[in-house]
């Protein structure tokens, strides 16, 4: 099924864009574009007329081919990726969108709602959302009511069900666009007056928070560069989706280093199965491509930080941490280190995550 709604969408998008361009496209130009069968090319093009999606505008004529217009140019959703990550009870949602202003009105209205968010963080198109498993209901409606509620979250297997009721735009959107969106498995609607209720599956993905330090000499490089490569980099590998980028700021007084004293970390989704190959490709990127033989990784999976890793992230703030410390703290906690005297740092940025810009880039603010 998701191969299926994933073809779907591309193929659709194709459509679109030859009617666009041209005015209507044909089997043959659909053919040309993917490689497919002609064959295959035209059960697509048939399966989205039988849709609705596309219409016949001229039937073939002698050597002249049939010439077809999908019928909107609106995009086939706004949604561009929805996926999940699971630690026991607690899932983060993400919601990638083609508008900042569509991720404010639903990160607006979803906190409104309540429901089983916890809590709900945009930054720029991305939303994301924390919650727990369980349901609660949410009253939807019109102005001063949400519009758009998430009533529940439930792990099915290796996957998870958002459960959500809506009205009004964020209904069209549940109906008509979030299941054309990159990560999703299947969307079930039930409609009741003006009021949409829906099912959103996702796969359980696992949260890995890579922390990186020491990258950089003081001929060149950048760590906050590296991360962003590497994230880049380790995002090709299937079953690896990419989540955010983020600076830290250490201990700006520490005498050894190569300018304010920065770290990176990247945190991505994953799938379980594609793990090992994560660690295995950004072992090998990092020592290829750091500059500074005292480069250090630290990788976690998980969702909430303990208290006594974050205590290590004040720390790493006003301290000297030797790597002694550094080697405890990732052990007591199942975070990996790798690399060396970097993994002070790169443990660090780890035990910073989930923290606002704002603390992030200023090693005087307080840690809460």
């Amino acid at each position: 099924m998701p191969g299926v709604l994933e073809r779907r969408r591309e193929y659709l998008r194709l459509m679109r864009q030859f009617t666009l361009d041209n005015g209507f496209f044909t089997v043959t130009d659909i053919q040309h574009a993917t490689g497919l069968p002609r064959s295959t090319a035209q059960d697509w093009v048939n399966r989205l007329l039988g849709e609705g999606c596309v219409l016949l505008r001229e039937g073939k004529r002698g050597r002249s081919a049939a010439h077809y217009v999908a019928i909107s140019a609106m995009p086939s959703s706004a949604c561009r990726r929805i996926f999940t990550t699971i630690d026991g009870d607690n899932v983060e949602i993400y919601h990638d969108c083609m508008s900042g202003a569509c991720a404010a009105f639903c990160g607006y209205h979803h906190t409104l709602a309540g429901g089983v968010l916890v809590s709900v963080q945009r930054d720029g198109t991305l939303l994301r959302e924390y919650a727990r498993i369980g349901n609660r209901d949410v009253p939807v409606g019109l102005s001063p009511l949400p519009a758009v509620g998430v009533t529940g979250i439930e792990q099915d297997g290796d996957t998870v069900i958002q459960h959500i009721r809506c009205i009004g735009g964020p209904a069209y959107s549940l109906s008509d666009m979030m299941a054309r969106a990159e990560g999703v498995m299947q969307v079930r609607t039930r409609h009741a007056g003006s009021i949409v209720e829906g099912d959103v599956r996702t796969r359980a993905l696992k949260h890995v928070t890579i922390g990186l330090d020491d990258t950089d000499s003081k001929e060149g490089g950048a760590t906050f560069a590296l991360a962003l490569a590497l994230l880049s980099h380790v995002t090709r590998i299937k079953g690896v989706l990419p989540i955010s980028h983020h600076v830290a700021m250490l201990n700006p007084d520490v005498f050894i280093k190569t300018a304010g004293n920065s770290s990176s970390f990247i945190e991505v989704a994953v799938d379980p199965g594609s793990y090992t190959d994560l660690e295995e490709k950004t072992l090998r990127f990092v020592a290829g491509e750091s500059l500074s033989r005292e480069w250090g990784v630290a990788i976690r999976s998980g969702l909430e930080i303990p208290e006594g890793l974050r205590e290590y992230g004040r720390q790493v703030r006003n301290q000297v941490i030797t790597r002694a410390v550094a080697e405890a703290t990732a052990e007591r906690f199942g975070i990996s280190l790798h690399g060396r005297n970097g993994v002070i740092g790169a443990l660090g940025a780890v035990a910073l995550a989930g923290l606002p810009h704002e603390i992030l880039l200023d090693p005087a603010r307080e840690i809460p």
